[in-house]
């Protein structure tokens, strides 16, 4: 069995947008009642939260130490919170990361992209 062709990390930020603005559509126009009792919004909401903390873990450390105003160790201890069920999950909680973490997450990675698709040297 062949191993597949080491993927380039700025795909990664392109994923975790991608599954950022998911959330975000997913979520749209409801209230943290209507999210919990929603269903399969709601397990598709923590999957793509999970798909944005595994995309992070491949983004290199010089990569995450060189952008520190994204909370790179917060998303992935939140992908592994999820995954893993640790102490179950804080509806609070979630509500908090969907409203208030997620679009300004949003942000940083996309303007992260930008810089280093423009060549940054940073990056």
């Amino acid at each position: 069995m062949s191993e597949s062709p080491k993927r380039e990390w700025r795909f990664y930020l392109q994923d975790m947008a991608h599954f950022a603005g998911k959330v975000l559509t997913y979520t749209e126009g409801l209230d943290q009642a209507r999210f919990v009792a929603s269903g399969i919004t709601y397990d598709a909401t923590l999957r793509n939260l999970e798909l944005i903390g595994e995309a992070a873990t491949h983004v290199p450390l010089h990569v995450r130490t060189a952008c520190p105003e994204i909370p790179w160790r917060m998303v992935i201890a939140t992908r592994n919170r999820l995954i893993h069920g640790y102490l179950g999950i804080d509806d609070d909680t979630l509500w908090s990361i969907i409203r208030d973490d997620i679009p300004s997450l949003l942000t940083m990675l996309h303007s992260l992209d930008r810089d280093a698709l423009a060549g940054d040297p940073a990056s």
